[in-house]
């Protein structure tokens, strides 16, 4: 009884292990997929990101937010 039980439980365990590695994997591929989305910006203003210092600058005029 008790080993049927104990088969049972590392049948689970092993099931559990496999779909934890598959969802990592899945993750994995959407966040590189998402990060090599983001690259590079198109159009945008150089330098350093203006959000970064709590005000945004364009053309010498400030707007804080």
């Amino acid at each position: 009884m008790e080993d049927r039980v104990r088969e049972r439980r590392l049948e689970a365990a092993k099931r559990a292990l496999s779909e934890a590695r598959e969802r990592r994997a899945q993750a994995q591929k959407s966040e590189s997929e998402v990060s090599q989305a983001g690259k590079g910006e198109r159009n945008g203003r150089g330098g350093l990101d203006p959000v970064r210092y709590g005000d945004w600058e364009v053309k010498g005029i400030a707007s804080d937010f």
